[in-house]
């Protein structure tokens, strides 16, 4: 009896031992096992890409703050000279400045050049806000064709035969010897006075003191009404010559711009009038004969006349040769 319940106890103790090693050899292997619960990973380590965009959005500017500004260029004409305001000062394009980016920044290229803003492209200002280009109404243009123009003063012809081809009529120079140089517009401008209906039709006529200036052509300069004019009076300014002369350019102020004119554009502000007719060309009297000479009577006192002085001894004589042929004639005749 005692033997088989020892053996029936030792039995139970080896089957208590298998399922306690069982056990362990179990938790052994779950601690090793990881969990299938899901664990959210540290926020540092995982970030969501708005979150990123937005972080990366809000960090400092580092870069340039300075603008790169290119100097101002001069304003060239048709021909390639620099362009005059009409107070004679010279004209420049305006700089051309780098571009900002959307947050005021100055922007560059893929090679690190600055970008600078054209026409099209302005880009934005200090404050983010996108730029536009001023649209601006372009100034209107009035032409003027002269066409085998007169000038004439106090109706004296002056210039005769002028022609013009003016592309923007904005200042007509007159200078009168004497009297000044007067300038004429269509437009106002400082200094100027209002001569009414001076444009008509053909012609401009102005009033400089008590002189009348008129310019006539064989075309019409301006509308079918007639039109104002103004007028400046720069008796300071002088030409170098002794006739009217006439000019136009874009300037109000001397010297002007001379002559202007198709066939005096040579002529480096020096204008010569136009030759007088033979028939009213003044000429200068004789020098008197030497002593001892004389001319024969009936002879002309100009210059250019062929009578040329002879001894007074054989002008006597041929006085007396005439007188006895002009007696013989008469006496025949009244035979």
């Amino acid at each position: 009896m005692v033997r088989t319940y020892t053996g029936s106890l030792s039995g139970l103790l080896v089957i208590a031992m298998s399922f306690t090693s069982t056990g362990r050899t179990l938790a052994q292997q779950n601690s090793l096992t990881p969990s299938s619960t899901p664990q959210a990973a540290p926020s540092s380590q995982f970030q969501p890409a708005s979150l990123a965009k937005q972080k990366k959005g809000k960090q400092q500017y580092t870069g340039p703050m300075t603008l790169v500004v290119l100097p101002p260029t001069p304003m060239l004409d048709e021909e390639g000279n620099q362009r005059q305001d009409p107070d004679g000062k010279l004209m420049f394009n305006p700089p051309i400045r780098q571009q900002r980016d959307k947050f005021g920044h100055p922007l560059f290229d893929l090679q690190g050049k600055p970008l600078m803003q054209s026409k099209d492209n302005l880009g934005y200002d200090e404050n983010g806000k996108k730029l536009h280009a001023s649209k601006e109404k372009p100034p209107k243009i009035v032409s003027v064709s002269i066409t085998r123009g007169t000038l004439t003063v106090d109706g004296m012809t002056g210039k005769a035969a002028l022609n013009y081809e003016i592309k923007d009529l904005k200042y007509v120079y007159f200078y009168l010897p004497g009297i000044g140089t007067t300038v004429v517009s269509n437009a106002p401008f400082p200094g100027a006075v209002e001569q009414k209906k001076a444009f008509d039709d053909k012609t401009l006529t102005v009033t400089v003191g008590e002189h009348i200036v008129q310019l006539s052509s064989d075309q019409r300069l301006l509308g079918k009404t007639a039109e104002s004019a103004f007028v400046l009076v720069d008796k300071s300014f002088a030409v170098p010559t002794k006739f009217p002369v006439m000019g136009y350019g874009p300037i109000r102020v001397a010297p002007y711009a001379w002559p202007g004119s198709k066939q005096n554009e040579n002529l480096q502000g020096v204008a010569e009038a136009p030759p007088l007719p033979a028939d009213l060309r003044p000429q200068p009297l004789l020098q008197p004969c030497p002593a001892g000479q004389m001319r024969t009577p009936g002879a002309s006192m100009q210059t250019g006349a062929q009578h040329p002085c002879v001894p007074i001894t054989s002008a006597q004589a041929t006085t007396s040769a005439n007188r006895a042929a002009a007696f013989m004639g008469g006496a025949q005749a009244q035979e």
